[in-house]
């Protein structure tokens, strides 16, 4: 599978955030300027090699509304998986829920930003070993 140019990407994000669905906006309007307490939202940002609806880097949590064509799709699941070993929360919401039911989406991204998510440490894979450490004659305390 070949993956988009970061500028195509970014081409991309440029044209979602001007073009956005009733959906997007509506959940835009409940995360923008910091309506969710401290909590900062940016929209159709650049997570490469994907771009996300909306994430919250200071909480890893991205959000997703989600029309007809995401039904049984596998590649949104490779996606999800990606993002979540990179450290992510991936909520999704479909686009009439968003719609519909506002205030469920919203009381289900307040509890996401305040329920627990591991710490920085959990999220990141540790750095590969210095050259000799492990090796021969290394002790283990």
């Amino acid at each position: 599978m070949a993956y988009p140019t970061y500028a195509e990407l970014l081409a991309r994000a440029k044209w979602m955030r001007a073009n956005p669905t009733e959906a997007e906006k509506r959940l835009w309007s409940m995360l923008r300027n910091r309506r969710l307490e401290a909590y900062k939202f940016k929209r159709q940002r650049i997570i490469a090699p994907y771009i996300v609806d909306f994430v919250c880097l200071g909480s890893w949590l991205i959000i997703e509304a989600d029309g007809s064509q995401h039904a049984d799709n596998r590649d949104d699941e490779r996606r999800d998986a990606f993002l979540e070993r990179a450290g992510f929360r991936v909520l999704r919401f479909w686009n009439n829920d968003v719609l519909g039911n506002g205030e469920a989406v919203f009381d289900a991204i307040c509890s996401a930003l305040t329920d627990p998510h591991p710490p920085a440490a959990a999220r990141r894979a540790p750095p590969s070993p210095l050259r000799g450490e492990g090796q021969k004659g290394a002790s283990r305390a």
